[in-house]
């Protein structure tokens, strides 16, 4: 290791404190941040992540990445090596286009929120063209400085050195096997006996006390983040200050409950990165990939189990005021309600068959919009035929439809597929968790998750960065990323009805 590594040290901590401060300006502009200061709110946006981009772009960042020596520690090599790597992103952009593209992201986030309540694709088109313009932008120049196709520029942004190729093979096979499986399902699923309604209301208080007793039943840490609401569930913050959202309907409590459970997936992984490179890239998140992996290891691997719902039945009808005789609140019918599949319209309330549908769509899509094949003003009817094809759904209008998700309108282009990847990483590494630590299973039938979080914390949240995530997916289950773990998952508890631990 030598001094200029140690400078670049002291530059990408200043960096980190830089993104802390963004992380919670972005936080307050979706959680409490008047309409009105949209627009202020989106130059001081601007000026941070120019002032970044500055930074980051410095001739003597070049020198000082050129110089570089990490010596022989692995994880000082794993830092430099993610360095040069988020320079090389930094430095494909013009600071004028970074600063454009946080000004119109802010903007198109705000309009959004209008438009998703409004139904009103038409008066959204105009900023949504202004993101996909900028956008494309961005991808040509990433692209140029990475050496691959503009859409594989993007995704790099959020799953490092994943690539269509990755991909592909992977899509391929869930969506020619899914829309059997699907109907498989719900064909076993019509042939037991219904289930039986909950009847609220569920009052927003006692929801939101709910979600806290469970956050911290998982682990979370309440004196270093909060809970809070948004149009769209989220988890962001800072380090030290991981701040999670969701949102409520007094009807049903569920999809809000469920909402805070993948959030704090998401949480945990943040919460559980070695501290002692926090302010460090090799110390962050190896991709979404592997953040999408733990938020649905909870929601969907665990706290849809029987064995969790077992646990967590006495404190529903606590929370809720039932009565312990009441058949709809006994832990058989609750797992019957948490696991009964049906194809829906609304992604984050979608259930784990038929959840990777939802992903083939926006894919398809979102590559097409950066190639330029798809127009904009055509996005609306190529999403209502993609979940046709795929769910047999007809979309009603486009707040059901191409409104539903935030990312397009924040530019988060190549996101999309980190969620499918994620849920099968998440089948992938429960089965690996539990088959080598088998006190994981009986422990989250008493309410237990210290040792799913221990395993998770030792295989997936310390690694950090340090490692690609390919290598931690392989590390830790001995084989590659695949869609067998996910698929054999479905069958044995959709289809087999077998014991669910």
């Amino acid at each position: 290791m030598n001094t200029a590594y140690q400078s670049l040290e002291r530059h990408f901590a200043r960096l980190s404190s830089l993104s802390d401060a963004l992380g919670i300006l972005c936080w307050d502009k979706e959680v409490t941040m008047p309409h009105g200061a949209a627009n202020r709110r989106g130059e001081n946006l601007a000026i941070l992540e120019g002032l970044r981009h500055e930074i980051l772009t410095a001739p003597e960042m070049a020198d000082l990445l050129a110089s570089a020596d990490a010596g022989d520690d692995v994880w000082r090599k794993a830092n430099l090596a993610q360095m040069r790597r988020i320079h090389t992103h930094a430095t494909a952009l013009p600071g004028d286009l970074v600063e454009a593209c946080t000004q119109a992201t802010t903007r198109s986030e705000m309009a959004w929120r209008e438009a998703r309540r409004d139904n009103d694709f038409a008066g959204f088109l105009p900023y949504l063209t202004e993101v996909l313009n900028l956008t494309r932008q961005v991808a040509d120049a990433k692209a140029g400085a990475l050496g691959v196709t503009p859409y594989d520029a993007l995704l790099d942004s959020f799953d490092p050195g994943t690539r269509q190729t990755d991909i592909d093979p992977i899509f391929t096979r869930l969506r020619a096997e899914l829309p059997d499986l699907i109907a498989a399902v719900l064909e076993k699923q019509a042939s037991l006996p219904s289930s039986k309604p909950l009847q609220g209301p569920f009052p927003v208080p006692q929801q939101e006390a709910l979600g806290r007793k469970l956050m911290q039943q998982l682990g979370f840490d309440m004196t270093r983040g909060r809970l809070d609401v948004s149009t769209h569930p989220f988890c962001g913050g800072a380090t030290h200050d991981v701040r999670l959202t969701t949102r409520y309907e007094e009807a049903d409590f569920i999809p809000a409950m469920m909402g805070v459970l993948h959030e704090t997936g998401h949480a945990l992984y943040e919460q559980g990165l070695p501290e002692e490179w926090i302010s460090q890239p090799v110390g962050q998140a190896a991709g979404m990939t592997v953040h999408e992996s733990q938020s649905l290891m909870v929601e969907m691997q665990v706290c849809r189990s029987q064995a969790f719902v077992n646990w967590v039945a006495p404190l529903l009808r606590q929370s809720f005021s039932a009565s312990e005789t009441d058949a709809a609140w006994q832990p058989d019918n609750l797992h019957r309600l948490l696991t009964h599949v049906q194809p829906g319209l609304i992604r984050v309330d979608s259930d784990e068959v038929t959840y990777p549908a939802h992903i083939l769509v926006r894919y398809e899509i979102e590559k097409a919009l950066i190639s330029g094949d798809l127009a904009l003003k055509d996005l609306p009817g190529a999403f209502n035929d993609g979940i046709h094809a795929l769910l047999g759904l007809n979309v009603p209008d486009d707040r059901r439809g191409c409104l539903q998700d935030i990312h397009w309108p924040e530019g988060l282009f190549g996101y999309f597929p980190c969620y499918a990847l994620g849920a099968l990483a998440s089948a992938q590494l429960r089965a690996a968790a539990y088959q080598q630590d088998a006190t994981i299973a009986s422990a989250i039938g008493e309410g237990n998750f210290a040792p799913l979080m221990q395993w998770l914390r030792t295989n997936v949240h310390q690694r950090a960065s340090s490692a690609s995530m390919p290598d931690i997916i392989r590390s830790a289950t001995g084989a590659s990323l695949g869609a067998d773990a996910y698929l054999s998952h479905i069958r044995r508890r959709y289809l087999d009805r077998a014991p669910d631990a």
